[in-house]
């Protein structure tokens, strides 16, 4: 008996992350489809993503490239602020974060030098911005349709995106 439920139980959850799969790779395919018809430029997008207590900015991508080739970044701030710069907490009238998950268009450019972002334990490229013009206040997903965000260490990254063979083929099925 107890096997019988142990096998319904993974057949099901077997089902539901093929559904899962599924619509994650359609709804990343209609998105690459979108970034796809973006107007070709020498500009970026960029995706605020904060975890507290890091010192990352989030994901910047060229203008017409998929997520999947987004990279985290620190910021160098020596021409313009990013457009969260302000209090940050526990200060009271902290601001800082206040734009988590909003899309940008930035101008600017990779340093070519790497930053130790301590909080994270990871060393990152650094871009230097020259404008930020904000795109989209409520973007959707960064990655996929079902991951999950955190706000005690990173759980979003281009690994968890599935590969553009899982998005093809479920998206022909």
């Amino acid at each position: 008996m107890i096997r019988k439920l142990l096998l319904l139980t993974l057949g099901a959850l077997t089902l539901c992350q093929c559904n899962s799969l599924r619509s994650d790779c359609r709804a990343i395919a209609a998105r690459e489809a979108e970034i796809a018809r973006e107007t070709p430029g020498d500009y970026y997008i960029g995706r605020r993503y904060y975890v507290p207590n890091t010192r990352f900015w989030g994901y910047v991508r060229k203008a017409g490239q998929s997520w999947r080739d987004a990279r985290l970044v620190m910021m160098d701030e020596s021409l313009v602020h990013t457009p969260d710069r302000g209090w940050e907490p526990p200060h009271p009238k902290a601001t800082y974060s206040g734009d988590n998950n909003c899309e940008y268009v930035i101008s600017g450019t990779f340093t070519g030098e790497d930053a130790y972002d301590p909080g994270s334990n990871q060393v990152l490229p650094v871009f230097r911005p020259s404008a930020f013009t904000l795109r989209d206040k409520d973007p959707g997903f960064l990655f996929k349709p079902s991951e999950q965000y955190h706000v005690a260490y990173v759980t979003l990254l281009p690994s968890i995106m599935p590969t553009r063979e899982q998005v093809e083929y479920y998206t022909k099925r």
